[in-house]
C-alpha cells in the first residue's frame, strides 16, 4: 500500500514533516499536490493569480463558475491536451490497419488457451489526444464519486462557527475544490497518455465497450531498444488488449467490483472536526490563517486550505477498500500475463524479452500504479502481480483452462490477498473441493433408504395387486 493518499493529501501520522510547510517531499502548504503543477505557486496566492500566469485557463469566471460536478472535468481536458500538444501525432490509415489485423490475429491465438470468447467488437487506433477525450467518461464514473467525498469532509469539518458566519463558504470551496481537483487529474491524464500503449494499460477498461485499442505512438515509444520488430511487439501488446478485453467482457461483475472498491474507500474518507478547530485556532495563533476566513475573499480560502489541516484521515475500512482493490488489479494483470504467455511462448520469439520488459515497466512504476497513486494512494506491488500469475499459472497447469477460467464465474471463488501470501496452497485447496464436490455428487446419486412400511415388502412383486387385498397380506 502507498503512503500517497488521495488527490495529494498528507497524512499527518505518516510524515509528520509534513505539518512544516517547505519540508518533506509533500509539503502540508500544498495538500492538493499542485506545486509541482504550477511550480510552486500553489501554497500561496489565490486562484486569480495562479490562472494569471497559466494563460490556456486565463477565462477565470468560466472556470470559478463551473457546476458540472466536483471535479472541473472542461479544466481537466484542457490541462491534459496542452500537455500533448507539442508532441501529438494523428493515426495513419496504414495504423489504423495494422493495429485491426494484430488484434484479430491475437483473438485468434487466445482462442486455442481461454474458454473465454472475443470481447472486441471493433478496432481502433488512437492518438494520444484520443486516448484523452475517449476516456474521460471512465475517469469521471471513477473519480467524481472520491471527489465529491473529499470536498463535503472539508466542508463539514469546518468549525460551526465559521459554517454559520460564512454562508457561501461551501460554494466557494466546492467551486476550487473542482477546480483543484480538474488541474490535479488533467495532469495525471496528460502524464498517461505520453505512456499507455493499450485502453486497458492501467488495470481497468476505459475504452467504450468492445472496443479493442492500441496507441500507435505509444507503441513505437515502448518498442523502442528492444531490437525486436515492430509488428512483433504490436502483436504482443495485442494479445494483452485482446486479453484484458474477454475478462471484462465476460466477467461482468468484475468492472463493478473494481469501481465499487474505489468508491468505498471514497465513502470512508472522514476528517476529524476537533482537529479541524485546534488546527484553525493554532494557525491562526500563528499567523498561518492571518486576517481569519472571509468568504469574499478566495485567497483566505486558499491559505486555510494550503494550511495542513484539512487533512482526511485513512479508516481501516479504507485500508480494507485498498486492500481489495490491489487483489483486483492484480489478480486482472496475472491472468493477462499467464493466457498471453501461453499464446504467444511458441509463437512469438521475443516474447520473454517483451514480458520482461512489460515486468519492469511496472516494477519500476507504470501507468497503473502512478495513476492509483495519485488517485486513490494506493501503489500495485509487484509482488501481488507475481503472486497471483502463479496461481493462474498453476491453476491451468493442474487443472485445465477451463477449471482455471471457471474462478472468474463468481467472485468468491477467486483467490484473496491473503490467498496470495500463499499461492500453492490456493491451488491446492481447489484438490480438497473437487473431492468434496465428487463425494457430494456421489451421496446425492445414492438410494435413499426404504421406508420404514416397505420393509416387508417383495421388491419383486407388484404393489397393490388384487391378490395382496384378497389374502390381507402388508
Amino acid at each position: 500500500m502507498s503512503d500517497v493518499p488521495p488527490f495529494g493529501f498528507g497524512l499527518p501520522d505518516r510524515d509528520p514533516e509534513r505539518r512544516e510547510p517547505g519540508k518533506g517531499g509533500d509539503p502540508a502548504g500544498d495538500p492538493f499536490g499542485l506545486g509541482a503543477l504550477f511550480g510552486g505557486i500553489a501554497g500561496g496566492g489565490s486562484p486569480e493569480d495562479l490562472l494569471s500566469k497559466m494563460p490556456l485557463f486565463a477565462e477565470l469566471q468560466k472556470l470559478m463558475s463551473w457546476s458540472g460536478g466536483p471535479v472541473n472535468w472542461d479544466l481537466a481536458r484542457q490541462g491534459a491536451i496542452s500537455q500533448l500538444a507539442a508532441g501529438h501525432q494523428p493515426t495513419s490509415q496504414a495504423e489504423q490497419t495494422a493495429v485491426a489485423e494484430a488484434l484479430r490475429l491475437a483473438d485468434l491465438w487466445l482462442d486455442q488457451v481461454t474458454e473465454l470468447p472475443s470481447g472486441i467488437e471493433r478496432t481502433a487506433a488512437w492518438s494520444r489526444v484520443d486516448w484523452v477525450e475517449k476516456t474521460l467518461p471512465a475517469w469521471g464514473a471513477l473519480i467524481d464519486p472520491l471527489a465529491e467525498k473529499v470536498v463535503a469532509a472539508m466542508t463539514s469539518a469546518l468549525p460551526q462557527e465559521a459554517a454559520m458566519s460564512f454562508g457561501p463558504i461551501a460554494g466557494i470551496m466546492g467551486r476550487m475544490g473542482g477546480l483543484m481537483f480538474g488541474a490535479q487529474v488533467g495532469q495525471a491524464l496528460g502524464k498517461l497518455a505520453d505512456e499507455v500503449v493499450t485502453s486497458t494499460d492501467v488495470g481497468l477498461p476505459l475504452a467504450p465497450p468492445g472496443t479493442g485499442v492500441l496507441v500507435p505512438q505509444n507503441v513505437a515509444d515502448f518498442a523502442a531498444g528492444l531490437d525486436r520488430p515492430a509488428d512483433e511487439v504490436r502483436l504482443f501488446l495485442a494479445l494483452r488488449e485482446a486479453a484484458s478485453q474477454r475478462l471484462f467482457a465476460h466477467v461482468p461483475w468484475l468492472r463493478q467490483q473494481l469501481q465499487d472498491a474505489v468508491h468505498a474507500y471514497a465513502r470512508g474518507i472522514t476528517i476529524d472536526r476537533e482537529a479541524i478547530e485546534r488546527g484553525i485556532n493554532e494557525a491562526m495563533a500563528g499567523g498561518g490563517l492571518e486576517g481569519g476566513l472571509d468568504p469574499n475573499d478566495p485567497e483566505s480560502i486558499q491559505r486555510l486550505l494550503g494550511s495542513g489541516v484539512l487533512e482526511p484521515e485513512e479508516t481501516p475500512e479504507q485500508q480494507m477498500a485498498l486492500r481489495r482493490l490491489e487483489t483486483l488489479l492484480a489478480l486482472v494483470e496475472g491472468w493477462v500475463d499467464t493466457v498471453v504467455a501461453a499464446a504467444a511462448t511458441d509463437r512469438l520469439p521475443g516474447h520473454s524479452a517483451l514480458a520482461e520488459t512489460m515486468r519492469r515497466r511496472r516494477a519500476t512504476g507504470g501507468p497503473a500504479e502512478q495513476t492509483f497513486a495519485t488517485l486513490v494512494g494506493l501503489e500495485l506491488r509487484p509482488r501481488r502481480l507475481r503472486d497471483a500469475a502463479t496461481v493462474w499459472g498453476a491453476m491451468g497447469q493442474r487443472y485445465g483452462s477451463a477449471a482455471r477460467d471457471r474462478l472468474w464465474s463468481h467472485p468468491d471463488l477467486l483467490p484473496t490477498s491473503d490467498d496470495l501470501d500463499e499461492p500453492m496452497d490456493f491451488v491446492a485447496r481447489q484438490d480438497m473441493d473437487d473431492e468434496l464436490g465428487a463425494l457430494t455428487a456421489s451421496d446425492a446419486e445414492k438410494p435413499s433408504a426404504p421406508d420404514v412400511r416397505d420393509a416387508g415388502d417383495d421388491d419383486t412383486s407388484p404393489q397393490g395387486s388384487p391378490d395382496d387385498e384378497e389374502t390381507g397380506r402388508p
